[in-house]
């Protein structure tokens, strides 16, 4: 029953992007990929899934390398599926990058990239890999605190060398989280978007002409220049001020005692904290244009920095608000611990232009897709429930490895070539291109 509820899911998110034969293959993929338990590949899937050797591997590689899908087309339906747990209030996203290291001098896309997790300021530390601009929804899960981050739609940055390598056009990484954000503006409609990034993506090109429903919650420098809201000019000659006089910067007015500090109490990173805090309006105009933002200096007591600062472009908003929504772009960073670790996200084999961009998207969609069927109703069954670890009674919740333990407990004993494990339509076309089950295939399904 359970694993018909996740065929389902599947085919609901991404039935109308493939064509039938498509999706066939898609189940396939995906149920191999959840069931692998070491490095995951595509011919891996079909190892696990006892379809080797009943279908020819290059139908699989060519689903990828030929196959006529888009993986924003997936990302939009699978984006209408997750809508019925998104609430009516503001849509909460988060936009980063992560990179997943890879060698292979044919392996499409690959270049030198820093790595942000081993690198300090005074030594840099540079793979070879992909490097892959997410955006995430986050969503509100019964069965966590936290909020999950689930991907939607990905872009692979490729350096200035690769792109003059390959005759390719060059985006940069910010230019590529717009592109993003834009589409998905494109599926909102008229609900206000809450978008929360670091501040390698709070600059011109991510804030300039966003529509007003989009509210942007990042991290500014120290130093940021800051400016007032011009005053309007007694003489009607020249062109208006977009900028009013100039402002102490943040890290000017968190030193002196012109200002004094302010506490709050707010929930940050899923523990109930007490921040010391300063506040004010003000333009931020190389970065964020000509608009007031809502500005938050925040005292740090603990790591190498006195202070951080947080802002947000509607200036009505409380510090409390602002400091936890952008505390929500944790999430992301969770993904991609979980994706890579767990679910193989970096570990695709792909050489060909199609095939290296959309593998990840469709595992990272994938990570999504399970998160989906675990609340609609199993993560409260015995499948969910977790390994009895006596000396672990502190856990609070669950994980996604619990998912993800969950999904192989229901997948394991079926036939993904069964005819029954798919809907009415796609039992004929599963036939002609399967064997029929035996009588074992019918019991394990």
């Amino acid at each position: 029953m359970h694993a018909r509820r996740l065929r389902a899911v599947w085919e609901e998110a991404f039935g109308s992007g493939l064509t039938r034969p498509g999706f066939v293959n898609a189940v396939v993929f995906l149920t191999g990929w959840v069931l692998t338990q070491g490095t995951h590949a595509v011919t891996e899937a079909l190892v696990v899934t006892g379809v080797a050797g009943r279908r020819h591997w290059e139908a699989f590689h060519r689903f990828f390398s030929r196959g006529a899908w888009s993986p924003d087309k997936l990302g939009h339906q699978l984006f209408l599926r997750l809508s019925r747990h998104l609430g009516e209030g503001a849509l909460r996203v988060v936009i980063d990058d992560t990179l997943t290291p890879k060698k292979g001098p044919e392996v499409f896309g690959i270049g030198s990239h820093l790595d942000p997790v081993r690198s300090t300021r005074r030594h840099r530390v540079f793979v070879f890999g992909h490097c892959w601009v997410v955006l995430a929804v986050l969503v509100r899960v019964p069965f966590s605190k936290r909020a999950w981050a689930l991907p939607l739609l990905f872009r692979l940055y490729r350096n200035k060398k690769e792109c003059e390598k390959h005759d390719g056009a060059y985006g940069k990484k910010t230019e590529l989280a717009r592109e993003l954000l834009d589409i998905f503006v494109s599926w909102a409609g008229d609900r206000r978007i809450e978008v929360a990034a670091d501040s390698a993506y709070c600059n011109a090109t991510i804030s300039r002409g966003l529509p007003s429903k989009v509210i942007l919650f990042g991290s500014m420098r120290p130093d940021a220049v800051l400016t007032d809201l011009p005053t309007p000019k007694q003489r009607a000659k020249g062109r208006p001020s977009k900028r009013g006089r100039v402002l102490r910067k943040p890290q000017k007015i968190a030193a002196d005692g012109r200002t004094g500090w302010q506490t709050v109490s707010a929930t940050l990173y899923g523990r109930v904290t007490t921040v010391r805090f300063k506040t004010l309006c003000a333009q931020w105009y190389r970065a964020m244009g000509t608009g007031l933002l809502r500005i938050v200096i925040v005292e740090c007591s603990t790591g190498s920095m006195p202070i951080r600062v947080f802002f947000s472009t509607d200036a009505n908003l409380d510090v409390r608000t602002i400091l936890e929504t952008y505390s929500g772009r944790w999430g992301i960073e969770v993904f991609f611990r979980e994706a890579k670790q767990l679910l193989g996200f970096a570990d695709s084999q792909a050489r060909k232009e199609k095939a290296v961009r959309r593998v990840a998207p469709l595992v990272g969609m994938l990570y999504t897709t399970l998160v989906i069927w675990f609340i609609e109703g199993v993560h409260d069954t015995r499948v969910a429930q977790p390994p009895t670890r006596p000396w672990y009674r502190h856990k609070q919740g669950l994980a996604f490895s619990d998912v993800l333990r969950a999904a192989q407990r229901v997948l394991a004993p079926t036939d993904v070539l069964d005819p029954r494990c798919y809907s009415a339509d796609l039992r004929q076309l599963n036939r002609a291109f399967g064997h029929p089950p035996n009588s074992s295939d019918r019991q394990a399904a």
